[in-house]
């Protein structure tokens, strides 16, 4: 294989089918997206599947806002049923730190759009009956946020942005990008060469590898998460929101006739093992008996695990390195990666194109930790 191309994204997520599709919709010819594996293989298919506009950062705030739109249209626009169930987000809070920082949240958002609001531990109950409200001192809720089905998200824009005239090449891997200088000439794959002068970076959890062929600090690591599914849970409200117990990182919402949950593990260590284990099934059988006892009764029917793309300041990595030309990447979200996936995708668009986009994304450069200026994103699950 020989090929020209203005464009090659690399990774077949959300990120990268999502850019792929704005790309070739605005016209761009010649867009390759290249995919080592099967699209949606990465951490996109393992992702709980949260969208929400609940952060602490106006920069995730807008992206997340903007991203509920598009998902709320996906099916007129794209083409794709999604799944998409706009049953809320609840953040459960048991300290006085915890409510001060979300009731400042709460103000940011409501400023910009998004009807979240703080609740009392009895409206928590009503909203997520599976939980106690022991120990609870209020909650913070929006009725926007939801969750979809993050494969149906990826092969809508995949599907889309073939039909615009973009190119997918599946089970192969990027091996190098070529260089004359300080400009990008070519991209190497198994399954040859691809000439291009315009790399986009949209690998996930190997993202710094594939920075590091250009010369480009994508300061990245992955993390292990796990995630298990319950059998059918009778007389499971199906308006149950996502819930959160933001002291634990226990959440939970329906899948199904049951639940889909999970919790970070704070003994894991950095790592591309998505391999499953029983190590974390004490913690979370803790935190259920702190917060959701009637979880303990469930049987686990099934469950994966899959990887966080961590930074240093849990923020995303989006922009154009000021060393290579092209180098464009986006990558780094620490988790909350698949819910931006729409708006980010039309923000490199507009990178790329030299439009200014709807966001300015500039400190989300990568280059903010060398000039020590991390952006800390609080909202974290």
């Amino acid at each position: 294989m020989n090929l020209r191309a203005r464009v090659v994204i690399v990774g077949g997520g959300v990120m990268g089918t999502s850019i792929a599709w704005h790309l070739a919709r605005a016209g761009v010819r010649d867009v390759v997206l290249v995919e080592r594996d099967e699209l949606a293989a990465g951490s996109t298919s393992r992702a709980a599947g949260g969208v929400r506009a609940q952060f602490s950062d106006e920069l995730n705030i807008r992206l997340g806002a903007r991203s509920l739109e598009a998902f709320g249209r996906f099916g007129q626009e794209v083409g794709q049923d999604i799944g998409l169930h706009r049953v809320g987000y609840l953040f459960l809070l048991s300290t006085p730190e915890q409510v001060a920082s979300f009731e400042a949240g709460v103000r940011l958002q409501n400023t910009l759009g998004v009807p979240s609001r703080p609740i009392t531990p009895r409206e928590a109950r009503d909203l997520s009956p599976l939980i106690t409200t022991d120990g609870l001192l209020a909650a913070a809720y929006s009725p926007d946020d939801g969750h979809c089905a993050p494969e149906a998200v990826v092969h809508g824009y995949a599907s889309a942005a073939r039909a615009h005239g973009a190119r997918i090449l599946r089970h192969t891997e990027v091996t190098g990008i070529e260089l004359d200088g300080d400009t990008i000439t070519a991209v190497t794959t198994t399954s040859g060469r691809i000439e291009t002068d315009t790399v986009i970076c949209a690998a996930g959890a190997w993202s710094r590898a594939v920075g590091a062929m250009a010369g480009v600090e994508l300061p990245v690591r992955p993390l292990r998460r796990q995630i298990a599914v319950t059998e059918p849970v009778p007389g499971l409200p199906p308006t149950l929101p996502m819930t959160i117990d933001f002291t634990t990182s226990l959440y939970f919402h329906g899948e199904g006739p049951g639940l889909l949950l999970g919790m970070s593990d704070p003994d894991e260590r950095p790592g591309f093992d998505t391999g499953t284990h029983d190590r974390w099934i004490p913690r979370l059988a803790e935190a259920m008996t702190r917060r959701a006892p009637a979880l303990l009764d469930l049987r686990r029917t099934g469950g994966w695990a899959g990887l966080y793309e961590n930074t240093p300041d849990h923020n995303a990595l989006i922009g154009e390195a000021p060393t290579v030309s092209r180098f464009l990447y986006a990558t780094g979200f620490s988790g909350h990666g698949f819910l931006q996936g729409p708006a980010v995708g039309e923000v490199v668009r507009d990178l790329y194109l030299g439009r200014v986009p709807f966001l300015d994304i500039s400190p989300l450069s990568a280059g903010r930790f060398a000039a020590d200026a991390p952006r800390p994103e609080a909202n974290l699950v």
